[in-house]
């Protein structure tokens, strides 16, 4: 199902049948709502009883080009964060999306005129841009006031899982509230090398991260 939302983005809704939380997810920089990662969760967790909706920001649909900036993505994730708040309102709301869409995700959760959101389920957060560390975007990360599970490659060129560990405070990662699963030997796509891990292997480890934040929330 497609719902057009007022500022002319949409959301891709992959429904439970009866949903016992709904995961609103953000796209990346490029726009690309198909990723392995987005469309892993979206044929997996309505099984588990978990509503997917996939948002795709006004521009994309009118076919601009790539965006970043937080106000060129943040106007958008919020209506999108309050429509599906309002049509889910008995159930939790997670909130989460790939690279751009988790930092998205990130600032959501930390402001206080959005509904409330359960907890951020953030792939391959984008800690910098490529080559330029001194540009770091980690306190959008550590500001998160709610559960956080972060699912990083081990070589995403936009900062590792260890490089991630490093620029957070020691112990940041506690494996209650904080979760980091490190995605040994993949990129910024989540897709490892194949002599590490099998494709299906590694998304299978996207939705467990995503089932865990209900299992603990």
């Amino acid at each position: 199902m497609i719902v057009d939302l007022s500022d002319g983005g949409r959301l891709h809704v992959s429904a439970a049948t009866s949903p016992r939380a709904v995961l609103l997810l953000g796209h990346g920089a490029s726009g690309k709502i198909d990723g392995a990662d987005l469309l892993a969760l979206c044929g997996a967790l309505p099984d588990e009883g978990i509503t997917v909706v996939r948002h795709e920001q006004a521009w994309k649909v009118a076919g601009g080009p790539m965006r970043a900036r937080p106000d060129q993505l943040d106007p958008g994730w919020q209506i999108a964060v309050r429509h599906v708040a309002e049509q889910w309102p008995d159930i939790p709301l997670l909130v989460g999306g790939h690279s751009a869409g988790a930092r998205c995700a990130c600032r959501g959760s930390a402001n206080p005129d959005l509904p409330r959101q359960a907890a951020v389920l953030a792939l391959s957060f984008p800690l910098h841009p490529p080559g330029k560390p001194e540009r770091s975007r980690v306190d959008e990360l550590a500001d998160v006031p709610i559960p956080i599970t972060v699912v990083q490659g081990e070589r995403d060129p936009f900062g590792g899982s260890d490089e991630l560990v490093a620029a957070l405070p020691a112990g940041w990662f506690d494996a209650a509230q904080r979760r980091l699963v490190t995605m040994q030997g993949a990129g910024h796509d989540l897709l490892p090398l194949k002599r590490v891990m099998s494709r299906d292997d590694a998304m299978g480890h996207v939705v467990a991260a995503a089932l865990g934040l209900l299992a603990n929330p």
